[in-house]
């Protein structure tokens, strides 16, 4: 798992498997996470949160324009490694790398473009201003049929916006994952404002991210049954 900026086992010291579905071949081991490590990814993102947010729009773009880079320079050994893992042919892994790593790009110019807004007053000596600011810890949890671009959709306008972030990949999928948090290790996102969880059993994982109130925002993707 990746939390506050260094790679670390899990707190049980657990780990679990990860196949090749077209031919049941195992091909890694991932952290098995608990509620105890999400815990921790989180206070983590917390503690991260206001040296990031303070930073100006230009300069959290810079990171993302640099994980950008890294990911279409990456583009063939993610684009295996998802077929490898989640069986997507490899003609689609290849497409899906590539916009995954558009939503780097966009975002890192949204996030120039995050204008607030004045209101007219009826009276003469008061002024309205909508100001937007970042709401704080978002934790994400994404789907293994979109295991690279699901996660850079929520990370890329988190991270933009001004927030930290806590993810927690599918269980199906945990790899791909782990690759695109060695591309923000090494952009340079400072430790703390992206974290990665992994684990067997999602439900524990999801409690934390609900019941804790360090975390602001959710953002989830996946069958109506999980949610």
């Amino acid at each position: 798992m990746y939390i506050n900026g260094q790679w670390t086992e899990a707190a049980a010291q657990k780990t679990f498997d990860v196949f090749n579905p077209a031919t049941g071949e195992k091909i890694g081991k991932v952290p098995d996470g608990t509620r105890e490590d999400a815990a921790r990814a989180i206070e983590a993102a917390a503690q991260a949160f206001p040296a990031w947010s303070r930073l100006t729009a230009y300069q959290r773009a810079a990171f993302l324009y640099r994980a950008y880079q890294l990911m279409v320079e990456r583009k063939e050994q993610l684009a295996r490694l998802m077929t490898t893992e989640q069986g997507k042919p490899l003609r689609a892994a290849r497409n899906e790398v590539q916009y995954g790593a558009d939503f780097l790009l966009w975002f890192a110019e949204e996030a120039k473009r995050v204008y607030g807004e004045t209101i007219p007053s009826a009276r003469p000596d008061q002024r309205f201003f909508v100001l937007y600011q970042p709401v704080g810890v978002v934790g994400a949890i994404t789907p293994w049929n979109y295991p690279i671009s699901m996660i850079t959709r929520k990370v890329a306008p988190a991270l933009a916006a001004g927030c930290t972030l806590v993810l927690k990949p599918s269980e199906e999928t945990p790899l791909c994952a782990v690759e695109l948090f060695k591309i923000f290790h090494e952009a340079g996102i400072p430790a703390g404002v992206v974290n990665l969880v992994t684990a067997r059993d999602p439900e524990p994982i999801g409690r934390e991210f609900v019941e804790n109130r360090m975390v602001r925002k959710i953002t989830f993707t996946g069958s109506t049954e999980v949610g």
